[in-house]
This record gives structure tokens, C-alpha cells and sequence, in this order.
């Protein structure tokens, strides 16, 4: 049976340099990581000593970071000077962070393409590490600037399946349990309920229903497994909808647990349904560490169809 370190290794194909941010006490899962996923470490920064010694590198390194623990204040001027800095060079970056920073990430982070692990175990890094040490393949920057719609949903579906590979080898050969990687394909309708008119409202308490309902299903079927009836992207849509229909605004942090799923999950459907036009991102004004997320315009108008024309369908399974 191959290794961990076998099956990382071959998914990333090169020994790429990685230069990890971390304070000494909190490098240690991540330097192991970085053997298994078959890269080398090339340097390891201090926070405090990343304004001086940032530019050292030579070579174009993959970023990996590790903010849990970190001061908020710190992280806030770090990560700014971080993403620069990949930016300037075009660099992959992959940061881990605790549950408890999600906002302050979701809200510093502005690159897209970054890899976000809250609370990952370590096999979460190795993989990571392999994806976005591949040259080529997707995570990499600027891909949303040349790449159409259609195109980014293709090779994101083929990446995906790649990983979902991986991870399902990786689970059997360490008895890890995993969550899938998502799909973003498009869902074949067989019923058309035709076009909802426009002095047609949906009560808030409606989409409520629908959301209890999912949680009740989960729950009369959790003996068969954990995680049966996971549907994230669907859980957010129906949480931002309930929400913009009772005027409240949703924080990084409050998506992720109407997700139902691992908040490194929910973060990567996140990303990815912003990038198709699903979301939108609003910094807090009051607190930069914070934004907020709702839905589009063309995602809230297609929930109010979908909500009335499950309304009209008489015994409909919502």
C-alpha cells in the first residue's frame, strides 16, 4: 500500500521550496507536512521577524502560514505584507488558522486562490501542500482573470475529482474520515414551475421551514453515517436567503456553521460560489477584521422563483 508520503508525493511531482511562517512552538505539524507532501523547507520566519526577513528568499517559494495563536493586531499587518508578497511574485499560499479567527482570515484574505485550513489535522496540510505545489493545475494566481465561467467550472470539476482521489486513498491507508470535495456541476431540472410574478413575496419563516426540515432529516438518519445528506452550497443559499428576507447580515463565521460541514468545507464552497456570481462579500464597515456575505442580486432573485414554485407544487420534497 502506498504511503502517505508516496501518494502526496506523486500528486505534487516537484521538491518545492516552502517558506513557512511560524513561531517555533506551533512548526512542528507543519514541517512534517511539508516532508510528506514531498516539498522542502526552505526557510522558516518568526512573526515578529517577517518585516525583516520576508524578501530573503531567492527562489519563488510556496507560502505556507501558520496563524493559530497569533495576535490579532500581528496577523492584521503580517498577512497584508504576506499577500503582497505573493501577489507581487505569484505565489501559492496555504494558511491554517483556528476556528476562532475565521472572520479576521475571511476578511484579510483577499486572494482567492489562497488554500484557507481552520483547525486542520495533518493530513488536511499534506494534501494541501500537494495541490498548490502541482504547477499548472488549479489554485494558482490569476486564473479567474483568464479563464471564462464555463472554463474555471470545467477544470475546477476535474481538480476536484483529483483530490477527492487522493483523499479517498489517503483515508483508507490512514483511516481518516473525509469530507467530499465538492461538485459544482450543473443539476439537471425535470420540473419547470414556470416564471414567478412579481408581486409574489416569500415569508421568511418559509425558507426557516425548509431549513429545519434538512435538519431534521440529518437527524432521523444519523445512525447511517454522519454527513449523509451534506449540501453545503444549498444550506448557505437558503441561510444568506432567510437572512436577507429578515434584513440581517451573515458573518464569514455564521455561513460556516449554517454550512453543516468542516469549516475548511465551507470556506472553499464559499470562495468558489463568488467566484461563479452566487455571493458577494461586504466588509464590515465598523470592523475591517469582519465581512459579511449575502447573495447576489441573480442568486436572491433565483431564490424567490425556486421558493415559489416549490410553493405552488402541491406535496413538493423541498
Amino acid at each position: 500500500m502506498m504511503t502517505t508520503t508516496g501518494l502526496a508525493a506523486a500528486y505534487a511531482t516537484t521538491s518545492r521550496p516552502v517558506l513557512l511562517v511560524a513561531d517555533r512552538g506551533m512548526a512542528g505539524e507543519a514541517e512534517a507536512a511539508i516532508a510528506q507532501a514531498g516539498c522542502r523547507l526552505l526557510q522558516r520566519i518568526g512573526w515578529d521577524m517577517l518585516p525583516q526577513r520576508l524578501g530573503e528568499p531567492a527562489l519563488r517559494p510556496l507560502l505556507m502560514v501558520e496563524a493559530a495563536g497569533v495576535a490579532s493586531d500581528l496577523l492584521d499587518a503580517a498577512l497584508a505584507r504576506l499577500e503582497g508578497y505573493a501577489a507581487a511574485l505569484d505565489l501559492p499560499m496555504v494558511v491554517s488558522f483556528a476556528e476562532a479567527q475565521i472572520d479576521q482570515i475571511a476578511a484579510l484574505m483577499t486572494q482567492r486562490d489562497a488554500l484557507l485550513l481552520c483547525d486542520p489535522v495533518p493530513l488536511e496540510r499534506v494534501l494541501a501542500l500537494a495541490v498548490a505545489a502541482r504547477p499548472g493545475d488549479a489554485f494558482t494566481l490569476g486564473d479567474s482573470l483568464r479563464e471564462n465561467e464555463g472554463a474555471r467550472l470545467q477544470r475546477l470539476n476535474d481538480e476536484v475529482a483529483r483530490i477527492a482521489e487522493i483523499l479517498a486513498r489517503l483515508a483508507r491507508s490512514e483511516a481518516m474520515p473525509s469530507h467530499d470535495a465538492f461538485d459544482l456541476a450543473d443539476r439537471h431540472r425535470g420540473y419547470d414551475p414556470g416564471p414567478a410574478t412579481g408581486d409574489q413575496r416569500v415569508d421568511p419563516q418559509e425558507v426557516r421551514r425548509v431549513i429545519h426540515l434538512r435538519r431534521l432529516r440529518a437527524k432521523f438518519f444519523d445512525a447511517f453515517g454522519q454527513g449523509l445528506f451534506e449540501d453545503p452550497a444549498w444550506d448557505m443559499l437558503l441561510d444568506l436567503y432567510a437572512a436577507a428576507l429578515e434584513g440581517r447580515q451573515v458573518s464569514v463565521s455564521s455561513l460556516c456553521i449554517a454550512a453543516a460541514v468542516a469549516p475548511t468545507t465551507a470556506l472553499r464552497w464559499i470562495a468558489k460560489m463568488t467566484d461563479v456570481g452566487l455571493l458577494v462579500r461586504h466588509p464590515d464597515p465598523v470592523d475591517r477584521r469582519r465581512a459579511f456575505m449575502a447573495l447576489s442580486p441573480q442568486a436572491a432573485e433565483a431564490m424567490r422563483g425556486y421558493m415559489l414554485a416549490a410553493r405552488r407544487v402541491e406535496g413538493a420534497a423541498v
